[in-house]
């Protein structure tokens, strides 16, 4: 995917995000996350993952889980990357559980 494809694919994440769909948010978390089409950003990833979260996305949750064990754009927080995968696996993940055992939480 060029460029032009990660600003379009922006523009309907946007759409999405503001209209209040989870997946549309989690979109756009994974594209600050990565740099895909915008500045790599933790932060704008974070906030945009947290929305996601909270509408009960289970990719954002993992995800956010990934920010804390990492220290990616947060503090390394392995309580708070164990509660997050806890969410994700309660919301259906089927890799946090996984991270969970590697990390000595349930």
């Amino acid at each position: 995917m060029d460029q032009k494809d990660y600003a379009q694919a922006r523009q309907w994440y946007e759409k999405g995000a503001t209209a209040g769909n989870a997946d549309a948010m989690t979109g756009l978390g994974f594209l600050y996350d990565e740099g895909f089409g915008v500045q790599q950003d933790y932060a704008q990833a974070r906030q945009w993952y947290e929305k996601a979260a909270a509408a009960g996305n289970s990719i954002a949750m993992y995800n956010l889980g990934v920010f804390y064990e990492g220290g990616k754009g947060v503090a390394k927080d392995d309580a708070q990357a164990r509660q997050w995968y806890k969410k994700a696996a309660d919301a259906g993940d089927t890799d946090a559980p996984k991270r969970l055992r590697l990390l000595g939480g349930n």
